[in-house]
């Protein structure tokens, strides 16, 4: 390798999400080199790991990299990490020590990361807090950087190129007046998103009942669920929940329609994991609706509030948000952990100074 090696950049992308990648590919200006367009209905964790296992390692067998960077905790990003260190090619970790130390919470994300961080060779954690995980780990203290989360710079640049495009801004908004049926721009309604593994049964009836709950006591309040389309999310919600009127069940949301309904929501209820991130960057408080999180530093900043399945719980947190102003201020006003908007380009700072590369524009 030249001291000054010019890099020549690949996209590989899985199929993963595939409604929401292909609307940011596009908005990101990302043609990717390979789509392995692997995901099929009815796959298991089992058949999906696999699958990328030998797809990916095909892909590295060719093309020969000298690095390869994941992001995050999916099986995309674990597969692809374990093909690269059985090809014996360095592993880049973006979005590096988030931890619960629960391998089953959240279900499998845990274990993803926590086994990509045993391969990674650059470790690029969103906070101080999750290089203090990756140390307690005994990682390389110097494969360590703390860069912010490219989710930051992702959520400012496309909230910055719809208020700049008046004519994209209006389709969107638009699109959701159709969809919704009342103004989602000056009135107040609660977003809500839940799909994870292990809220499946119970702990989804519990969830909805308390909507339900918070539903009827507060009538001229509007709740917004865009209903992930897994039988075990889909059938309990609209059974419980599809007679409310001011529940508006909706499908998923692409990225730029739902960043949408996040920057003008009030509150957020949600047993997602990047939401923890993105929605207190914009000064929106959030319930989460799981015992444990990843995210332990917007936890202690105030922004989020762990609520759990438990009913009682739900509904007294966001009647208190509704109710004190004070209380909703404390948590609208916290400080977000994750970063400025500029990770992705000091993550493109570290590899410049330690690979010896600069890089060459597709």
């Amino acid at each position: 390798m030249d001291s000054e090696a010019e890099l020549d950049l690949q996209v590989c992308v899985t199929g993963q999400h595939r409604q929401m990648l292909d609307q940011v590919l596009d908005l990101f200006k990302i043609i990717p080199d390979f789509d392995l367009n692997l995901m099929t209905s009815g796959q298991s964790l089992s058949d999906i790991n696999a699958a990328i296992l030998v797809k990916i390692n095909k892909i590295i067998l060719e093309e020969k990299p000298d690095l390869i960077l994941v992001h995050g905790d999916t099986s995309t990003s674990m597969s692809t990490a374990l093909a690269s260190f059985f090809a014996g090619v360095p592993v880049g970790h973006v979005e590096a020590g988030l931890r619960t130390y629960d391998v089953r919470a959240p279900y499998p994300e845990e274990f993803n990361r926590q086994m990509i961080s045993k391969v990674a060779s650059y470790h690029f954690a969103p906070t101080n807090q999750c290089k203090e995980n990756l140390l307690d780990e005994r990682v390389n203290p110097n494969s360590i950087w703390v860069t912010g989360n490219t989710v930051i710079d992702a959520l400012k640049y496309t909230l910055q190129v719809i208020h700049d495009d008046s004519t994209m801004r209006n389709q969107l908004h638009g699109d959701l007046f159709e969809k919704l049926n009342f103004d989602f721009m000056s009135t107040k309604y609660i977003l809500i998103t839940g799909h994870r593994r292990e809220n499946f049964g119970e702990g989804f009836v519990n969830i909805c009942s308390s909507i339900k709950g918070i539903a009827d006591k507060f009538p001229n309040l509007h709740f917004v669920y865009p209903v992930h389309l897994n039988p075990n999310v889909y059938e309990p919600v609209h059974r419980m929940l599809g007679e409310n009127r001011n529940i508006h069940l909706i499908e998923p949301q692409d990225y730029l329609h739902f960043l949408l309904l996040l920057e003008n929501c009030y509150l957020v209820l949600t047993d997602s994991g990047g939401i923890q991130e993105e929605a207190p960057s914009l000064g929106k408080p959030v319930l989460v609706m799981r015992d444990k999180t990843e995210r332990s530093e917007v936890l202690i900043s105030g922004a989020i509030k762990l609520v759990g399945t438990d009913e009682t719980k739900i509904l007294a947190e966001v009647t208190r948000l509704i109710e004190d102003e004070n209380y909703y201020c404390s948590m609208s006003q916290a400080r977000s952990p994750y970063g400025d908007g500029t990770a992705a380009a000091k993550i493109i700072g570290v590899l410049d100074k330690e690979l010896n590369y600069h890089w060459k524009s597709k």
